[in-house]
């Protein structure tokens, strides 16, 4: 188990045999529990286009080699000990919020959402 995993950090993590790039979103105090053994993480895919549940992000604002995109609608538990290592960035308090927007607009079809393409 890893108890350091923090809110807004990027890892790699086994996500069933493979290793992708996610970004924690679960509140710290479960992050930082020995009682629980997971925490919820957005996975970041290689490819896509922006919508009412993914960002893309460039890769200064992540640190990864190339623009990704964060799919809330794949938001899922993952046990700490699938978390294999912390990369250096981490998303900024103003990413993070925009992120638990789209995970919300995941559930919640009456969710705002500002479409650029209706602008």
């Amino acid at each position: 188990m890893n108890p350091n995993a923090q809110r807004g950090e990027i890892w790699k993590a086994d996500t069933g045999g493979k290793k992708h790039t996610v970004v924690i979103i679960s509140l710290d105090s479960r992050n930082r529990s020995d009682k629980v053994d997971s925490v919820l993480v957005v996975p970041f895919g290689s490819f896509g286009g922006e919508g009412p549940t993914v960002i893309r992000m460039e890769p200064g604002e992540t640190g990864l080699p190339e623009a990704s995109f964060l799919k809330a609608h794949y938001i899922q538990v993952l046990p700490k000990k699938l978390l294999l290592e912390r990369l250096p960035r981490r998303l900024s308090n103003a990413q993070l919020r925009k992120l638990v927007t789209l995970v919300n607009r995941a559930i919640d079809p009456d969710a705002p959402f500002d479409d650029p393409q209706t602008r």
